[in-house]
C-alpha cells in the first residue's frame, strides 16, 4: 500500500536544513518521488529509503538500475522504518557514487537495522540509479 505526506510534514530521509532543522517533504524528497529526478546519488538514496517508508514500490523499481532490477520491490508492509543515518557519500567519478548508510526499522516488534554501502551510476538520460550494494 503506498502512502503520501504532507508537503510541509518532516521527510522521513531524516536530512536537515542550515539551521539544523528537519527539511520539510516537499522541499527533499517528495520532489524526487515526484517528477524531478534526484540530482545526486545521495538525493537518491535517501529518496529511496522515503519511498520504503511510503511503501512506493514503484518508485524503487524505476530508480533500479534495469541491470541489476528485480521483478518486484514492493515494501514489506509489516515493516516499520524509524530512521536514517548516512555515514559517507562519495563520488567515485561523474557517473559513479556510493552510500553508507544505516536503517533502522521494526518487524513484529523486533527492531533491526540495515547497514550498507549502496553503488549508484548515473546514465546517459542524466538520471541517477541505484544498482547494487554491500550489507555490513
Amino acid at each position: 500500500m503506498h502512502r503520501s505526506l504532507p508537503p510541509s510534514t518532516a521527510c522521513p530521509c531524516g536530512r536537515t536544513g542550515d539551521r539544523g532543522r528537519p527539511l520539510a517533504f516537499g522541499a527533499c524528497c517528495g520532489r524526487w518521488l515526484g517528477s524531478e529526478p534526484a540530482p545526486d546519488a545521495e538525493a537518491l538514496m535517501r529518496s529511496r529509503y522515503t519511498a520504503h517508508v511510503l511503501g512506493d514500490g514503484a518508485y524503487l523499481l524505476a530508480t533500479w538500475h534495469p541491470g541489476t532490477r528485480p521483478p518486484d520491490a514492493e515494501p514489506a508492509p509489516a515493516t516499520r522504518w524509524l530512521g536514517l543515518e548516512v555515514r559517507d557519500f562519495q563520488v567515485v567519478d561523474d557517473a559513479h557514487a556510493e552510500v553508507e548508510f544505516i536503517a533502522r526499522y521494526r518487524v513484529q516488534g523486533r527492531g533491526g537495522r540495515l547497514h550498507e554501502r549502496s553503488r549508484f551510476v548515473r546514465e546517459d538520460d542524466g538520471r541517477w540509479y541505484y544498482v547494487d550494494g554491500e550489507i555490513f
